[in-house]
């Protein structure tokens, strides 16, 4: 018999090993170096993706034929690319019951950068009288506000809708009659041109104010652990401002389920329609603060009017100093959650706008404003 022939070293399966190790390197490279195309961004999300924040929306139950509509129309606009006309353009917008009293002011601030923002006025009560050749014929058609009535959201949407025909228009900006300037133009015109977010307020609040809210009736499109809170005083940009204009199925909810007296409680439309919306439709893609400041240290329905006398250069540098966004919850253990407010990963202050202010202090800030926007 031929000698028998031996058995190789066992050399294990090379090819799986090389490719366990292939994969490893694109997996950590990809990690290291986030992708920035449609292909590695399908494959892999990372920070140089649009939509890092935005997971794939999956549905934890059967959903509606309008809730399914829906979803088709939101991740079609969120997943449009985003547009960018030569002359990008704020759109500030003003819910006022009539004449705007600080318009001398905001003509101060908006002087030689007439082509860098647009106006839109609506005027609940009476037609307003301007005073300043940039707000002179930026009336739109109005219709009459009921405090905590659907018909603040109707007027904030009226106002969209006029502002996104201009297609130039990339980020708009809900003001009131009571609202001033913090900053010079230029300041506040790059941090919203160039933010990469919403400056919508968010949070969850547990308490009577918050999910004590919420009716079941909003079944099973809005769920309470979905329920939210915020400032009615948004900036918001271009494409989560089509979203809003898009959207009829959570606002129905909301016009039919959220208004005072409702099941024996309060429910405030323009604290709540916004911050749900967002938080359903682009968590990741909004601050969850306001650029608006509101002192509610006072304790009651409406926040502190600012008068003449209050109106000094510490106050302002107060307000602006500002870099902290605080929630506190409206139950018993009044739980406070603190985050820093980042432009782009920068600490940067939070506010740009300020209300509420008399218009007594309209001389007084004048007086200031040469100064008052440029204190550090």
């Amino acid at each position: 018999m031929s000698e028998s022939r031996q058995r190789p070293p066992f050399k294990g399966p090379r090819w799986i090993i090389t490719l366990v190790v292939l994969v490893t390197v694109v997996v950590i490279t990809a990690l290291v170096y986030p992708p920035r195309n449609s292909v590695a961004c399908y494959m892999f999300s990372g920070p140089g993706c649009p939509f890092y924040q935005q997971s794939f929306f999956v549905p934890t139950r059967e959903l509606t034929d309008t809730e399914a509509a829906a979803q088709v129309v939101s991740n079609e606009i969120m997943n449009l690319p985003e547009s960018k006309p030569a002359n990008p353009k704020v759109a500030f917008m003003f819910l006022t019951p009539g004449t705007l009293p600080f318009e001398p002011l905001w003509e101060m601030f908006l002087r030689g950068h007439e082509n860098k923002f647009s106006i839109y006025v609506h005027a609940s009560k009476k037609s307003p009288v301007h005073s300043s050749s940039y707000f002179a014929g930026r009336d739109i058609h109005s219709h009459k506000v009921a405090w905590g009535q659907i018909s603040m959201v109707d007027a904030e949407r009226r106002l969209l809708a006029h502002a996104l025909i201009d297609p130039d228009n990339q980020h708009f900006v809900l003001l009131s009659d009571s609202c001033v300037p913090l900053f010079d133009f230029n300041y506040i015109y790059n941090h919203l041109i160039f933010a990469n977010l919403s400056f919508i307020d968010c949070f969850e609040d547990p308490g009577p104010h918050g999910s004590g809210r919420y009716s079941r009736h909003m079944l099973p499109e809005v769920e309470k652990k979905d329920f939210r809170k915020g400032s009615q005083w948004f900036s918001m940009k271009r494409r989560h401002a089509i979203v809003v204009m898009a959207d009829s199925l959570y606002y129905t909810k909301f016009k039919l389920y959220c208004r005072p007296n409702m099941e024996g409680r309060n429910c405030y439309a323009d604290e709540h329609y916004f911050p749900t919306l967002f938080n359903l439709i682009d968590p990741g893609g909004i601050a969850n603060w306001s650029v608006t400041h509101v002192d509610w240290s006072e304790g009651k329905w409406h926040p502190k009017l600012y008068n003449a006398r209050d109106i000094t250069p510490y106050l302002l540098r107060k307000i602006k100093s500002i870099q902290l966004a605080y929630h506190v919850t409206s139950d018993l253990k009044k739980s406070t959650t603190v985050k820093p407010c980042l432009w782009k990963g920068e600490q940067r202050p939070c506010y740009l706008f300020a209300r509420k202010f008399n218009p007594e202090t309209l001389d007084r800030l004048m007086y200031l404003f040469p100064n008052y926007t440029s204190l550090v």
